[in-house]
């Protein structure tokens, strides 16, 4: 049994802390990062602002949606982050540091993955957004090729990966609908494998059980 009483998000974050030049420069000339970021791009739901993501890393995703504000538990990358997007703040999703019903779209971006108390961080996410506000929701799905590559890398000891929980689709819906957040638009896509992606591909409607990415866009009600 580990002696490491640090909050599970230190513990979470400091792999990020310790490599984050080198995170950052592994968006260079990613494609899997374009293919990523155009299933996003491609969203048809209207998406306001203010425009803030949780796990906002070195803001590579951020500079291009148009986010205002980053947070992130890991402090380096927001040094970087801060270069590209007018604020960043660090603190967690469990806990976040934002007024209640004052963001109008909250991107949470591979990052669920990374929480220790995922259904806490969506009923935090409900919180702080504005009624009729969105939460999009980025994921890699635990059975598709990606999540399963990613549990094997996790099993094998990469750093990165060592705090990673990967879930089914199904379960974050239901986590979703609990939290006061449903569920109006899908889009699925990174339909080749890990060991096969060579082009560049465009996202399609819908979730597809074969898919290696999927955004979930998740309206707030409006209340009265």
């Amino acid at each position: 049994m580990s002696d490491d009483k640090r909050p599970y998000w230190q513990k979470a974050s400091q792999v990020f802390d310790e490599r984050a030049q080198e995170y950052d420069s592994w968006y260079d000339d990613s494609l899997l990062f374009d293919i990523e970021l155009a299933a996003l791009q491609e969203l048809e739901t209207e998406l306001v602002g203010p425009r803030v993501e949780l796990g906002v890393g070195p803001g590579r995703f951020a500079a291009e949606l148009g986010v205002a504000v980053g947070i992130d538990s890991a402090r380096t990358p927001l040094t970087i982050a801060g270069r590209r997007i007018a604020g960043v703040c660090q603190g967690t999703g469990e806990d976040l540091p934002l007024i209640a019903d004052g963001v109008g779209t909250l991107f949470i971006l591979f990052t669920l993955c990374f929480m220790d108390q995922p259904q806490r961080v969506l009923a935090q996410a409900e919180q702080v957004l504005r009624p009729g506000g969105h939460l999009v929701l980025g994921m890699i799905p635990a059975r598709g090729p990606w999540g399963q590559a990613l549990q094997a890398k996790k099993e094998a000891g990469h750093p990165f990966y060592e705090y990673a929980s990967f879930y089914e689709m199904k379960e974050v819906e239901g986590w979703l609908a609990t939290a006061g957040l449903q569920v109006v638009e899908l889009r699925s896509s990174l339909y080749q494998g890990p060991e096969g992606l060579v082009e560049f591909e465009s996202s399609r409607p819908g979730w597809h059980g074969d898919a290696g990415f999927v955004v979930l866009v998740a309206r707030k009600g409006v209340m009265g």
